[in-house]
C-alpha cells in the first residue's frame, strides 16, 4: 500500500499501536501491583486473616443482623464485618451497602472524629472495589486512609496502631470462632494498653478470656484466669448483661452457682428482651438442671431471633436431657419420649444445616438418634463428620470419644469402642477429647482384666494405652504380663524392648 511504512511485513503504525498497548498494559500491571501492596498495609477485615472455612457464613450473617437489631451502639463494627461476610458470599454490591450504613453510623455517633473512626471502613471499601476491578475507586480509599494516617501518626508507612482498631479486630476474631480466641485476647490487651478503663475493650477482653477458658477446658490446656477480667468489665459497665451472664456461668463452673444466679436474675430484670443475654441465662439454668425454665427462656429468645443457631443447639440439648431423664423413670411414657426425640433431632439438624462447621453438634445429633434406637442414622452422622477434611484434630478426638461410647454402650461392641478410643490417643494433640478417650479405655480394659475376662490381647492393649500416654513403667509391666500369657507375640516383645531401651538411654 502506498504511503505506508513497513518494518518486515508489519506496518509501522500497527507496530507503534501494539507497542503503545503493551506499554499501557505494563503500566496498568505495575499500578495494580502497587495498589495491592498498599492494600496489604491496611488494617481491616481483609488483612486480618479471617477464613470462611472456620465459620458458617449463613449463620454468621444472621448473628450479625440480629446484633444490629438489638445493639445499636455497636452498629459500626457490625456493618464493617457484615460487609466482609457479604464479600465472602460473593455479594460485593451488598457489601458496599453495608459500608454505607457503617459510614452513616460513624457520622451519627462520632461526628467530631469521622476520619479516625472510618479507617477500617475505608480499608474495606478499598478491598471490595479492588475485587470488583474498580481500581481507581480502590486507590481513592487507599489514599484516604494514608492521608489520615499521616495526620494521626508520624509513622505514615507502617500500619497505624489505634486502640479502637485493635478492639475492632478483636471483636471480628471472636466472631470467627475458636481458632481465633488467642489472637482476639492479644488484640484487646493491646487496646487496653492505651485505654485501660475503656468499658468496651474490657468487655472484649473478658469475653476472649472466657472463650479461651471454655475452649481450653475442652482441649486440656491450662485454664485462663478470666474471673477477674469479667468482674472488671461488669464494674465498668453494669448495663452490659452479656458480661453479667458470662460472669454468672463462670461462677457456676466454680461451684458458686447461687452467687452466679443472682447475676442472672439481675440481668433478667435489666434486659428481659435481649436475646444474647437470654441464651446465656437459659444455658445457666440447663446446667443447673432446671431444663423446663431453660426451654421457656430459649423459646422467648427464639421469638426475637428465630434463626439463631445457638438457640437451636441449646434447645436440642435441653430436649435430649429431658429424654435421658425420662428413660431413668420406671415407666417411660413412650409417646412423650418420641416427641422429645423428634424435637431434639429437628433443632440439631437445623444447627448442622445452618453451620456445617459446628462439629460437636454432629455428635449431639448422633447421640439423640442412639437414644431413640435409630442406630443406622446415628452411624451415618458419625461417619459424615469423621470423613470431613476440615475436622480439626482436637474436635476429631472428641468425636472419637462419642463414637467409642456409641459402640460401647449402644452397639455393645467393646472391641470397636477400644479401637476408636485408641485412634484418638494416637493423635498427638493433648485435648479434652483425648483425655476422655484415655479415661474411658483405661477403665474399660482395667475392669475386663480385673474381672478375669481379659486375655493377653487386653493386657497388651492396656500396655499400648500406657505407652501412648507416656506411662512407660506401667506399659512395661503390662507387656511383661501379656508376653507371659502369649510368649510368641512379636508385637509385645518388640514394644517391650523399645520401651526398655527408651528408659535406659
Amino acid at each position: 500500500m502506498e504511503g505506508t511504512t513497513t518494518v518486515g511485513n508489519t506496518p509501522l503504525s500497527l507496530r507503534l499501536l501494539k507497542t503503545s498497548k503493551q506499554r499501557r498494559k505494563t503500566m496498568s500491571t505495575i499500578s495494580k501491583d502497587s495498589l495491592k501492596t498498599s492494600l496489604l498495609k491496611l488494617e481491616c477485615h481483609f488483612t486480618w486473616t479471617l477464613l470462611k472455612e472456620h465459620v458458617g457464613l449463613e449463620a454468621l450473617e444472621e448473628t450479625i443482623l440480629d446484633h444490629i437489631k438489638f445493639v445499636v451502639e455497636y452498629n459500626i463494627r457490625d456493618y464493617n464485618i457484615l460487609s466482609y461476610v457479604c464479600h465472602l458470599k460473593n455479594s460485593n454490591e451488598e457489601a458496599l451497602r453495608s459500608l454505607r450504613k457503617a459510614e452513616e453510623a460513624i457520622q451519627k455517633h462520632h461526628p467530631g472524629e469521622i476520619a479516625r473512626r472510618s479507617l477500617v471502613t475505608w480499608g474495606n471499601y478499598a478491598w471490595i472495589y479492588y475485587h470488583m476491578q474498580r481500581y481507581e475507586e480502590a486507590q481513592t480509599y487507599v489514599s484516604k486512609v494514608e492521608d489520615t494516617c499521616k495526620k494521626l501518626s508520624s509513622a505514615a508507612h507502617r500500619k497505624i496502631q489505634l486502640p479502637e482498631i485493635y478492639a475492632e479486630q478483636g471483636w471480628a476474631l471472636l466472631r470467627f470462632g475458636n481458632h481465633y480466641f488467642e489472637r482476639a485476647k492479644n488484640c484487646f490487651e493491646n487496646a487496653l494498653k492505651s485505654e485501660p478503663d475503656n468499658p468496651d475493650f474490657n468487655a472484649g477482653y473478658g469475653i476472649a478470656m472466657y472463650r479461651l477458658e471454655d475452649w481450653g477446658g475442652r482441649n486440656g490446656d491450662e485454664f485462663t484466669p478470666c474471673l477477674e477480667a469479667l468482674k472488671r468489665a461488669v464494674e465498668l459497665n453494669p448495663k452490659d448483661t452479656t458480661i453479667l451472664a458470662l460472669l454468672a456461668l463462670k461462677l457456676q463452673r466454680l461451684h458458686r452457682g447461687d452467687e452466679g444466679e443472682k447475676y442472672i436474675e439481675e440481668g433478667l430484670q435489666k434486659t428481659p428482651d435481649f436475646p444474647v443475654f437470654l441464651r446465656y441465662a437459659a444455658n445457666f439454668y440447663r446446667k443447673k438442671g432446671e431444663v423446663n425454665k431453660a426451654v421457656e427462656i430459649l423459646k422467648k429468645a427464639q421469638t426475637l431471633t428465630p434463626n439463631s443457631v445457638f438457640l437451636h443447639h441449646q434447645l436440642g440439648l435441653c430436649y435430649r436431657f429431658k429424654v435421658t431423664q425420662l428413660k431413668k423413670t420406671r415407666f417411660t411414657p413412650r409417646e412423650e419420649v418420641e416427641n422429645l426425640i423428634q424435637h431434639a433431632i429437628f433443632h440439631l439438624k437445623t444447627v448442622i444445616d445452618k453451620k456445617p462447621v459446628f462439629f460437636s453438634a454432629y455428635a449431639d445429633l448422633a447421640s439423640v438418634y442412639a437414644l431413640g434406637k435409630r442406630y443406622e442414622e446415628a452411624e451415618e452422622i458419625f461417619q459424615e463428620v469423621l470423613q470431613r477434611n476440615d475436622l480439626p484434630c482436637g474436635e476429631k478426638q472428641e468425636i472419637y470419644f462419642h463414637y467409642g461410647n456409641f459402640q460401647h454402650f449402644h452397639m455393645k461392641s467393646e472391641s470397636k469402642a477400644i479401637k476408636y478410643y485408641i485412634a484418638s490417643l494416637k493423635m498427638e494433640k493433648d485435648s479434652y477429647g483425648r483425655k476422655k478417650c484415655s479415661e474411658a479405655v483405661e477403665k474399660l480394659l482395667t475392669e475386663k482384666i480385673k474381672s478375669s475376662l481379659g486375655d493377653a490381647t487386653d493386657i497388651g492393649t492396656l500396655g499400648l494405652v500406657y505407652k501412648l500416654n507416656g506411662k512407660k513403667q506401667e506399659a512395661i509391666e503390662c507387656y511383661k504380663k501379656a508376653i507371659a500369657l502369649d510368649p510368641n507375640c512379636e508385637e509385645y516383645q518388640n514394644a517391650l524392648v523399645e520401651l526398655q531401651l527408651s528408659i535406659s538411654s
